[in-house]
């Protein structure tokens, strides 16, 4: 160390045993506006799994129990958030930034289907811009007072989980998967995925686990069994959740009124979550 030395390395070219190391962090800020407490990413290894479901369900948990809920729909080239909640209105701004729009029970939403003139509209966007436009949801959306976010992520480990990953200050993860086993086999590398970016798994979520049977009331494995304890022990996730193939939530989702779901498949999940 030089006798003069000021301990400011980033302006010195010595090469000292007590250079500290400068850490850089690329994390984007959110509006000045925003104050958004606690994110959870909801991710799958690929896509039809009912991950869309599983993060609507989750916000209206949190909205039930009194938290202020919100979701970044980060799924811009398939969309579903907008149709979920039955949301038919745009998002609307000004040259402070973009509002995003309150659903039935008062649960923050922004999704690129906001922002189309018609929902059916295909977003014909390269990775990096669909990339930068999920960041820009999280830096130029005025989210006020939200207690817990949940991002509706792409499937799969390309550049919009990874940008997410980076970028934003993530708490942890719910990963969705279907019975087979090959999602079995994708979901390891969702996993793989959370742990090489240092982001903690807090549950796995199992959709279409069986169907119950309306007469006998008996759960039939129509998939196949279930494997999502054993990659849930392999991985040292502690919380499962176990989705039925039922009819009620398929329809209550194509008529916009998921927030009227009642079952309690998701409540030890959501329990670990406010537990954060």
């Amino acid at each position: 160390m030089s006798q003069e030395c000021t301990h400011d390395c980033s302006s010195c070219s010595s090469d000292c045993a007590s250079r500290e190391t400068q850490q850089t962090d690329f994390r984007a800020k959110p509006h000045q506006l925003s104050n958004i407490k606690k994110i959870i990413g909801v991710v799958s290894g690929k896509g039809g799994v009912g991950k869309s479901i599983v993060t609507s369900m989750l916000a209206v948990l949190a909205n039930r129990s009194g938290l202020k809920a919100a979701i970044l729909d980060a799924d811009i080239t398939g969309p579903s958030i907008p149709k979920a909640f039955g949301i038919k209105t745009k998002a609307t701004g000004s040259e402070m930034g973009i509002l995003p729009v309150s659903s039935k029970t008062g649960i923050e939403i922004m999704s690129v289907n906001l922002l189309l003139e018609d929902e059916t509209d295909p977003v014909v966007w390269r990775g990096p811009v669909i990339a930068g436009t999920v960041k820009q949801f999280y830096t130029d959306v005025i989210w006020n007072d939200i207690d817990v976010m949940f991002i509706d992520m792409p499937p799969g480990t390309g550049d919009v989980p990874l940008t997410v990953f980076q970028s934003l200050p993530i708490d942890g993860i719910v990963i969705v998967a279907s019975p087979q086993q090959l999602v079995g086999m994708i979901v390891e590398k969702a996993v793989k995925m959370a742990e090489l970016m240092n982001i903690p798994v807090i549950g796995l979520v199992e959709n279409m686990s069986y169907v119950v049977c309306p007469d006998c009331k008996k759960p039939y494995h129509v998939f196949g069994e279930s494997r999502i304890d054993e990659i849930a022990k392999k991985f040292g996730v502690n919380s499962v959740a176990k989705l039925p193939i039922d009819p009620k939530l398929a329809a209550a989702c194509d008529a916009g009124l998921i927030e009227l779901f009642s079952g309690d498949w998701l409540n030890g999940i959501y329990e670990t979550i406010v537990e954060l």
